[in-house]
């Protein structure tokens, strides 16, 4: 499909990419710690990390990750939230040449035991108060170390006082017991070991970046230093009109285990000098609108459903909003209500985006002084696309086919691909999205439906065979079919159709069995016992079908 999108570009914008600033991920920490030292890079629970001091912090945890024996490609996993012991960890591993694999904090233990198994983690970051859930899966995994992070973890003296203060009479302490497997990173981060330094190439594996898999297990995209940094410059390029740099400050709300987060806030604006203002839990409004009283912010990144929570509150309405610049939605689609109302609210648009995790993820983009118009925009630079139909020839003009992507940013593979497993790519090496677009003549994109059954709540990935596969681990179920079912604060909410062995079992037994075995954007919402599943005659679960049956 010919490329009739650059005349849209933003004005001075050119195809192709050509090529990137940094080699690896230490190479943009250093960059950027040589041209902003001073300024803030990251901000949290009021204390803050400069740009040489980041840089520092995480080459003295190296060397100590060394003296284990962390060597390169060795495998570690992050179990953090929005705290500044997360950029350090992240960081301190890339120096050591390690690929890092994100683990979600709210996971529970059958599905953080995948995980390490699977990407075979020798080890591990992990807030203290997340260390129950983890403990579990510790013999039957690969585990070597466990370093241990406490909340109060790299704050100011004040702060580190303060914190264990209030979280001891919220009654949240956490005690772990000490064993040989574990490390509190409070022990090693001011160590005096030598670091040594490691060659890092562009196609050395930096992330495992876990997707929802659609036989029920989480598969991991492998996305490399150059995957990686090849989506920055392509993002970094896009926005510079727009910014300046060493001089923004983006409040990172959504959490940097999240590949959008993670490439955007984390390193993107890593890349242009600015401050990254963490907020660890965003559910918690009274707290988060503090900081953004506090913080005079210039772009703010954020899902449907963030948009709307700080909607509803009078608070925000009265913040100054006189050096916002704006604003970007990913993870989810956004709706058009919610851009219409916060831009009566802020004065700024929502610029909308497309990815994928096996995308490092961004494929697309509107121009950010476009007025929210439902398109996912552009594709970045370098980026081709093709669509095609369900036998796999290209689709012209302007109808609606199989949305496939080919550019730097697209991932090598997943991890531990197996020959007979479905190839993810087209016999020209396009990634097949499993998402239906259409292309404008103009070469705006639009996602019209989704070829998978892939649910999206809340901006996160579920996949209906891992909760059908869960659900029918419960001794009082036969089978279960999920689906889900449009929300407009979420995007998607769970909707779960059980065939019952035990007439006792209620709506309720299962929401808490639900509860107890998965992270909760995977709980269902509604509960509906039916006597039968409707079915192929191989015995396919027939969701559209389950549709239709309210």
């Amino acid at each position: 499909m010919s490329n009739n999108w650059d005349n849209e570009y933003p004005k001075g914008l050119s195809e192709n990419l050509g090529s990137i600033d940094n080699d690896t991920i230490i190479d943009l920490l250093e960059s950027s710690a040589r041209k902003y030292e001073s300024n803030i890079a990251y901000y949290s629970l009021n204390s803050s990390l400069n740009y040489k001091m980041t840089s520092l912090l995480a080459k003295r945890l190296a060397a100590y990750l060394q003296y284990l024996g962390v060597r390169k490609n060795t495998k570690i996993a992050i179990m953090l939230p929005n705290l500044l012991t997360y950029p350090i960890s992240l960081f301190g591993s890339y120096y050591c040449g390690a690929t890092v694999i994100n683990v979600n904090p709210m996971y529970k233990s059958r599905e953080i035991q995948h995980l390490l198994e699977d990407s075979e983690a020798e080890y591990i970051f992990v807030l203290d108060k997340f260390y129950n859930e983890l403990q579990p899966c510790i013999k039957t995994s690969k585990l070597k170390k466990i370093i241990i992070c406490k909340i109060n973890d790299l704050l100011n003296p004040l702060m580190k006082f303060f914190v264990p203060m209030v979280m001891f009479y919220k009654k949240q302490t956490v005690n772990i017991e000490k064993n040989n497997k574990n490390i509190y990173f409070k022990d090693i981060i001011s160590n005096n070991f030598g670091f040594e330094d490691v060659h890092v190439e562009q196609d050395d594996i930096a992330l495992l970046q876990y997707t929802g898999g659609t036989t029920g297990k989480s598969k991991a995209a492998v996305l490399t230093h150059k995957n990686l940094l090849s989506n920055v410059q392509q993002v970094s390029n896009w926005i510079e009109p727009h910014i300046k740099s060493g001089t923004e400050i983006i409040i990172t709300a959504l959490p940097l285990f999240h590949i959008f987060s993670f490439t955007v806030n984390c390193l993107t604006f890593l890349k242009i000098g600015a401050e990254n203002v963490l907020i660890a839990n965003p559910r918690d409004l009274k707290s988060f609108l503090k900081v953004l009283e506090k913080k005079k912010f210039t772009v703010m990144t954020a899902v449907n459903t963030l948009f709307n929570l700080l909607l509803t509150s009078k608070k925000f309405k009265e913040l100054d909003f006189s050096g916002f610049k704006f604003s970007v939605g990913g993870g989810m689609a956004v709706m058009s209500e919610t851009a219409k109302n916060w831009k009566k609210v802020t004065g700024t648009n929502i610029t909308q985006g497309y990815g994928l995790t096996e995308t490092s993820p961004v494929v697309s983009i509107n121009k950010i002084d476009n007025p929210f118009n439902g398109s996912i925009g552009l594709p970045v630079q370098s980026t081709n696309i093709k669509i095609i139909d369900e036998s796999g020839k290209n689709v012209d003009g302007e109808q609606p086919g199989e949305l496939c992507v080919k550019g730097p940013q697209v991932m090598s593979g997943y991890w531990k691909y197996k020959e007979d497993q479905e190839n993810p790519f087209t016999d020209d090496g396009f990634f097949k999205t499993g998402d239906i677009a259409t292309i404008s003549k103009d070469g705006y994109l639009t996602i019209v439906d989704r070829k998978k059954d892939m649910i999206i709540s809340s901006g996160y990935n579920v996949f209906p065979n891992e909760l059908e596969d869960f659900l029918s681990t419960h001794p009082d179920i036969l089978e279960a079919g999920v689906i889900g079912v449009p929300d407009k604060n979420r995007g998607e909410h769970i909707k779960a159709f059980i065939v019952k062995k035990n007439k006792n079992l209620s709506e309720t037994d299962v929401i808490m069995f639900c509860k107890e075995g998965l992270t909760e954007y995977k709980v269902p919402k509604k509960i509906i016992f039916i006597d039968d599943l409707p079915k192929t005659n191989v015995g396919k679960i027939l969701r559209r079908e389950l549709r239709n049956l309210g």
